[in-house]
């Protein structure tokens, strides 16, 4: 047994003992040093580390602070355009306009000259579903009609309950139906997107416009002709079209037309330096919403397919093609009487009382036929045809629509003497209404025979105005018109005096406007019947006008087919008491509009810078056509080439 031996521990082996018992102390605080090493230098790098940590997020917190409170940047145009519309500016000349589109929207848009929005795409989805994956199509098409009021719900039933595997439920519903359905949470029932087009404006402008098919392509109007383009880019498409013209063309024209009885008429408003058509209305008309379901009658483009005998509105050709050719000159007389061609006659209405001969500015002022003829048969068929071919009344009128009509014009066999006559004062062929509005502006604008066109050719869609600032005081540019000379400028201005004297002291003194100084020409011939003959007392009436004739910016067109006389007529139908009026009024309300207004202060001046004598004097050493120097006379003693009758019933003609 051990025990510990108190006396000898203070002894040297003792204390031995005990040192080699108990561990060294010396070496335990090397290790703790070591310890105490590493911690610091961790306790140090993470030190270093949250002071890295805490520099970023300061940085961070002061960018967001920057950004969001003291300098907060302005969203870019990419991030909000699909949930808010862009913020308005202030853009009076609407350059800014074009810059609209629906980012999820394959069709692009069409817009007036001004941005007015004519037709648009809408987004909308079709729901179909899998029949198969349908567990109660009873109730299924019960909770779809509660969404879809006019669904048919027996109908549904069918669908749903088939053996197919796919079927079609209903088409262009709202994104609002959409969701609805869609909350409903009914396995089996699917989405796809689609869009629908729209016309906001409904029957403005629907034989421009046109529509589309259930594939959102063009069928007719300008959706057709440009239906590539629309497809391609959905940068909207601007066209010259001007709302606002538009809608006092239609009102007037139409206005016009119910209270004549008329069964159809027409209306055209037209640059007559650029060519650009502000507005072109033919009724009756029909919703673009609707197109599907319009007649067609009324889907028929009267302004352009339609194709009627101009009547007197061609005299202006027959007079400026001779004046150009230096074949006539404005102090020459033609005859008035009476001409016998086979057994037609060519003449006036029995209520004209004229003169033996007329000088030319009479024979337009006063519009006698027998006179026209005699122009015609001095120029000649060979020089007639070839005039009309070159004012473009050979071919079709070159317009961004499909529905252009080709004119009906003899053939050269055919292209006789009383073709010549008959066309002198606008019987034998048919044109369309646009044919004679371009013609019109050719004689007006200093001669330039123009291309019309609906694009508008100020349209900068190239060029993101968006970006830029907006000067509302900076001139706007003036477009470049297309066209070649096809008359001197010194027999425009004939020309215009011509034209204002008609307004003013001949057969269109009711389409004068105080101010606008009006010129124009009326025209009225009698309707061809389907069987080929001409209707007795059925007319076609229009009336071509320019103002204002001091300084010419618009040609103004209005027609009416088959018009009935009323008591303010005095039983007459001629364009001189219904279509001259109805431009009239046209005139005087879309003046403003174009920033055109009336000049009566100067009035007298105009009229006098614009004045011509129905009797021009002879200038000294020229021997004048007139009696016994009518070198249309001999040539009506001969006899006819063609065997065919004549294109036209010449002595039932009207003169005005």
């Amino acid at each position: 047994m051990r025990y510990r031996d108190d006396r000898n521990q203070g002894s040297p082996r003792a204390q031995e003992r005990e040192n080699r018992a108990e561990p060294q102390p010396h070496v335990n605080i090397k290790k703790k040093k070591k310890n105490y090493n590493r911690m610091d230098k961790t306790r140090a790098r993470l030190l270093i580390t949250a002071c890295g940590f805490c520099c970023l997020y300061g940085a961070v917190s002061f960018k967001l602070t920057m950004a969001t409170i003291l300098m907060p940047l302005a969203p870019q145009k990419q991030q909000i355009a699909p949930q808010v519309p862009a913020i308005p500016k202030s853009d009076p000349k609407g350059v800014m306009s074009g810059d609209f589109a629906l980012p999820q929207i394959k069709r692009a848009s069409i817009i007036d000259r001004n941005g007015q929005i004519l037709a648009i795409s809408l987004p909308v989805a079709q729901v179909y579903a899998n029949p198969l994956e349908i567990i109660d199509p009873a109730d299924v098409s019960k909770k779809l009609k509660e969404i879809l009021p006019k669904l048919d719900i027996n109908q549904t039933y069918e669908r749903l309950s088939s053996k197919k595997q796919f079927v079609y439920l209903a088409r262009d519903i709202s994104p609002q139906q959409e969701v609805a359905i869609n909350n409903l949470g009914i396995p089996g029932l699917y989405f796809e997107a689609g869009e629908r087009r729209r016309y906001p404006l409904g029957r403005l402008a629907s034989h421009i416009l046109g529509s589309v098919d259930i594939d959102d392509h063009g069928i007719a109007g300008v959706e057709k002709y440009f239906d590539q383009r629309l497809m391609d880019t959905r940068h909207p498409l601007r066209l010259s079209i001007d709302t606002h013209v538009q809608t006092v063309v239609q009102e007037e024209v139409e206005a016009a037309k119910n209270k004549f009885q008329a069964e159809a008429a027409c209306g055209i408003v037209m640059d007559v330096h650029t060519g650009e058509i502000l507005a072109m209305i033919s009724l009756p008309d029909y919703d673009s919403n609707q197109f599907s379901k319009a007649p067609p009658n009324s889907r028929f483009n009267r302004a352009t397919t339609g194709m009627y005998e101009p009547g007197s509105t061609f005299k202006l050709q027959n007079v400026a093609m001779a004046l150009e050719l230096g074949v006539a000159h404005i102090w020459d007389r033609f005859a008035t009487a009476p001409i016998r061609v086979g057994r037609f006659t060519i003449k006036d209405l029995r209520t004209d009382h004229f003169p033996p001969y007329l000088s030319l500015p009479e024979v337009m002022a006063y519009s006698s036929n027998p006179a026209s003829a005699h122009i015609g048969l001095d120029v000649g068929a060979e020089r007639q045809r070839e005039w009309m071919q070159r004012m473009g009344f050979l071919a079709r009128v070159p317009i961004e629509l499909p529905e252009s009509g080709r004119p009906i014009v003899p053939s050269i066999k055919n292209w006789g003497i009383s073709t010549v006559m008959t066309i002198a004062f606008g019987h034998g062929i048919a044109e369309s209404p646009l044919a004679i509005v371009r013609g019109t502006a050719a004689t007006v604008n200093g001669g330039i025979l123009l291309k019309p066109t609906l694009l508008s050719l100020q349209d900068i869609s190239n060029n993101d105005l968006s970006q830029q600032p907006v000067d509302n005081n900076a001139p706007t540019p003036q477009p470049k018109a297309q066209g070649e000379r096809v008359l001197s400028e010194k027999t425009s201005e004939t020309l215009r005096k011509i034209l204002r004297l008609d307004v003013t002291k001949g057969t269109g003194k009711n389409g004068e406007v105080p101010g606008y100084f009006v010129g124009g020409k009326t025209g009225t011939s009698e309707k061809v019947s389907k069987s080929g003959g001409y209707l007795k007392h059925v007319n076609v009436s229009a009336f071509t006008a320019v103002f204002p004739m001091n300084d010419p910016k618009y040609a103004v067109y209005v027609m009416l087919d088959s018009p009935k006389p009323t008591k303010e007529t005095h039983g007459w139908t001629t364009a001189g008491w219904n279509a001259a009026p109805a431009v009239s009024k046209i005139i005087g309300r879309i003046g403003p509009i174009l920033n055109l207004f009336p000049n009566t202060k100067d009035a007298a001046t105009i009229d006098a810078q614009l004045a011509i004598p129905l009797r021009p004097p002879v200038p000294r050493g020229v021997r004048p056509l007139g009696p016994g120097n009518d070198p249309g006379d001999p040539r009506l003693n001969r006899p006819e080439k063609s065997k065919k009758k004549p294109s036209t019933k010449a002595s039932s003609t009207r003169s005005q």
